[in-house]
């Protein structure tokens, strides 16, 4: 077993060597060296830190729901069973946070722990926590102790150490409150790679190429910052991506100590395409609206597929407060759901928080960078990297007064630091839901809202009186001389002004509508004042919105099922925009002309077993979207980015002559007619001749991956790994399917959705890919998956009759005092 010195200090846990030692020698063919108690079975456990007993009810898909005597009970419960489900995902998220990754992964790790710990809050604490109300550090105290108490736990119980830690043979590190809310670059980043890509497309062509690379909403032209020299180092942001990356864990890495092996590689370039990837969809609808009568809240964030899934459902019941619904695990609290009286949920708002600053360097003194006509000295924290079976590692971090330095070019005497509103206090992403969780009322809620920082979201509302709302919230930087849309001098001119108030974003309350829906979509209202406050002109595409809103639009009435099926709707309406430009085309060449009777009268639906659907993916993202850009830029202007933007290519490929000038139409439907025969061919070489043999699942595929799975062997990686999937839908569906280009592997989509029938709680239904535990030997650990691929949904009970009812299992924990 390795204990790394510091938790060896901080811990007072005692357990047998001698059985820890028999578990790690079974850990390569186990992943349990105990059995399992009966399903039905209750326990009792003995917990240190609980003032009262305590139950955990867990019900028939695996979701606990907690009754506490108290609040500080409640949330201590919530960090025990958060350990006693998640523990090695929650452990991970602390490590790769903090930057502790190399004290028991080795010395491949140090370059990506060093990255993190540049953006770890390291500001005053007493500030902090004064952001998120009077509520939060205790609920972060008593969440941390109940972590600490399942390690406690797990010392006189070694048998029932989690199956990671026994292979990689490490103990799980203890908790603070602070870990919580100082650990910030898991949260969702906004454009500063787009900064990056955007003066990579001006060094090389102009900021008209950038257009097709990305398209501003709403319309909105920028310019080169005076001073801004474009031309950026090619791997300026190794640091950041390595910094904001999840953790890659190979037989490699752990055996060797080239960091290199650990540097992320899957997304390439950035463009556009990786922009969509991180998306939800909610709505609200009112009673009038609704076929029960009563208003219902629905939401699918759009994250990573992980085993475990990023999210957890949970219940946390005490006298003054009942919450279920989800978060991530390693937060207390639910982000999304219920409490009783109001419903929320959330998807991404798409604010500019980041810049990237560029200085002068003294040539007299590498760490002093020009700032108002001054030479001013950076800021450095010398730090101790701790390395697994190695020596420790001196690392310095060097700060400006923006941010933290990711990049210094000695040979032209240039730094490049980060300013990002995330390392301002109170921005620890998703934790400010303390405030609005207690809310009872919309103008409790707007007020709770005040002060959310991390991420930038579109907030919806819902309660049991029949009102629906929608609040966008997030700090908002002021720039009063740039749009935040590329990279500015360092020197003292680009400087945010503070921020935006909450109240000067937009919001609506009972809109005539009857109903509010976002999916990160443009959704400033007419009038709104952008051009002044310059929220943000970087937009996720459109398309999910408007077959949502296509859809609530034509109903009279809404039932809970209706926001079931179009949570899983695979309608594209890009597709079905390319289908009408190729409706009246005809051709000579004999694949392109199979192509055209395939795809004719096609529905535009993205289903795992459609060969139209096949072939219009193989056709949009590998071949449509550079024969465009080839069409309407220079070569060398078209080779500066991947993908162009969807959207501005649908419209110019609409109305082609603002883009491809004299004989628009012939040379529109030349692009279009010539990289659809050559998908035809590609199609072939996937799937062979015959297309009534293709589908669209065959190519697209949905896995959810464990972090160890690359570590281990095949049989052990099939237990750990849920699929692959056969999977229907695209970027642009409802049920979003953002995929990687080079194998169409599914990385992004709706893992968790939510379905709420407000006011009759008892009614609300789920669903969490691919279970709840993560516990690979646990039935909860999988039993969810192929329901997710179905549409299906389960019943998440609130009342503690309707919990009872379901109950599968139940934990009973007593204070260690009653023993």
């Amino acid at each position: 077993m390795h204990r790394p010195n510091a938790i060896h200090a901080a811990s007072v846990l005692v357990f047998a060597v001698t059985t820890w030692s028999a578990s790690l020698h079974a850990a390569e063919t186990n992943t349990s060296t105990s059995s399992a108690a009966p399903a039905s079975a209750a326990q009792t456990l003995s917990v240190e830190g609980l003032s009262q007993p305590a139950d955990i009810l867990i019900d028939h898909n695996g979701v606990p729901h907690i009754f506490a005597a108290n609040e500080r009970d409640g949330f201590f419960v919530q960090g025990f069973n958060a350990a006693r489900d998640r523990l090695f995902q929650i452990d991970l998220w602390r490590r790769r946070g903090l930057g502790q990754l190399s004290e028991v992964f080795g010395r491949a790790y140090v370059a990506q722990d060093d990255a993190a710990r540049r953006f770890v809050y390291r500001g005053d604490m007493a500030t902090e926590w004064r952001r998120y109300g009077p509520d939060a550090k205790p609920a972060a105290e008593a969440f941390a102790a109940g972590v600490n108490a399942y390690i406690d736990w797990l010392a006189r119980h070694p048998d029932q150490m989690p199956y990671e830690f026994r292979k990689v043979g490490y103990w799980p590190a203890k908790w603070s409150a602070e870990d919580i809310v100082r650990i910030r670059s898991h949260g969702l980043t906004r454009n500063l790679k787009s900064e990056v890509a955007r003066a990579k497309v001006v060094c090389r062509a102009s900021l008209d190429a950038d257009s097709v690379r990305v398209g501003l909403q709403p319309t909105w032209k920028t310019q080169v910052p005076d001073g801004l020299d474009p031309c950026l180092p090619d791997d300026l942001l190794k640091v950041f991506d390595l910094a904001t990356q999840g953790v890659k864990i190979t037989k490699d890495s752990l055996q060797h100590a080239n960091a290199d092996i650990v540097q992320l590689a899957e997304n390439g370039p950035y463009d556009v395409s990786t922009e969509s990837a991180e998306g939800s969809n909610n709505w609200v609808i009112s009673p009038q609206k609704s076929t029960t009568g009563r208003a219902i809240m629905a939401n699918d964030p759009h994250r990573a597929y992980a085993a475990p899934s990023l999210r957890y459902i949970v219940q946390v019941s005490t006298p003054t407060l009942n919450l279920i619904g989800a978060g991530e695990p390693a937060i207390p609290g639910v982000a999304i759901g219920h409490n009783g009286t109001i419903a929320f949920g959330l998807t991404i708002f798409n604010i500019d928080q980041e810049d990237l600053y560029v200085y002068d360097l003294n040539p007299a003194n590498p760490d002093q960078y020009r700032y108002r006509g001054k030479w001013v000295p950076m800021r450095t924290v010398h730090e101790t990297i701790d390395v697994r079976d190695g020596t420790p590692v001196q690392t310095d971090l060097k700060f400006t007064k923006h941010g933290p330095v990711i990049y210094v070019d000695a040979a032209k005497h240039r730094a490049y630091a980060v300013r990002t509103a995330w390392l301002e206090p109170g921005m620890s992403p998703y934790f400010d839901a303390m405030r609005y969780m207690r809310a009872k009322t919309y103008a409790q809620f707007q007020t709770a809202l005040d002060t959310w920082g991390a991420p930038t979201v579109n907030q919806v509302y819902a309660d049991a009186s029949g009102n629906i709302g929608w609040v966008p919230s997030g700090m908002a930087p002021i720039r009063p001389n740039w749009d935040g849309l590329m990279p500015v001098p360092g020197d003292g001119r680009y400087e945010w002004a503070g921020f935006w108030r909450r109240d000067q974003l937009p919001s609506a309350y009972n809109p005539p509508s009857g109903y509010f829906t976002t999916s990160n979509e443009m959704n400033m209202p007419a009038g709104y004042p952008y051009a002044q406050r310059k929220l943000g002109f970087e937009w996720t595409n459109g398309s999910r919105h408007a077959r949502i809103d296509e859809v609530l639009k034509a109903k009279d009435k809404v039932s809970l099922e209706d926001s079931e099926r179009l949570q899983n709707d695979i309608v594209s309406i890009p597709a079905r925009r390319l289908m009408a430009l190729l409706a009246p085309l005809s051709s000579d060449d004999p694949q392109t002309s199979a192509a055209l009777r395939l795809l004719k009268g096609w529905d535009a639906h993205m289903g795992a077993d459609s060969a139209q659907a096949a072939l219009e993916e193989v056709w949009f993202s590998r071949h449509l979207g550079r024969a465009y850009k080839n069409a309407v830029l220079p070569k060398s202007a078209a080779d500066t980015f991947g993908a162009p933007d969807p959207a501005p290519m649908l419209d110019a490929l609409e109305q082609p002559a603002a883009r491809f000038g004299e004989n628009a139409n012939a040379k529109r439907d030349a692009v279009l007619l010539s990289s659809l025969g050559e998908a035809w061919g590609e199609m072939v070489k996937l799937q062979g001749a015959d297309p009534g043999a293709w589908q669209w699942g065959k190519l697209q595929t949905n896995l959810n991956a464990h972090p160890l799975a690359d570590a281990v062997d095949a049989e052990m990686r099939a237990k750990l790994n849920v699929g692959p999937l056969p999977k229907g839908g695209s970027p642009f569906t409802p049920n979003q399917s953002t995929y990687r280009v080079s194998d169409f592997r599914q990385t992004n989509g709706p893992s968790f959705r939510i379905v709420v029938d407000v006011g009759n709680w008892d009614n609300t239904r789920a669903m969490n890919l691919p279970g709840e535990s993560g516990n690979p030997d646990s039935p909860h650990y999988r039993d969810l998956a192929q329901k997710w691929l179905d549409g299906e949904y389960f019943t998440l009970p609130y009342s503690r009759a309707a919990v009872e009812a379901a109950t599968e299992s139940r934990l009973h924990l007593v204070p260690a005092t009653s023993r």
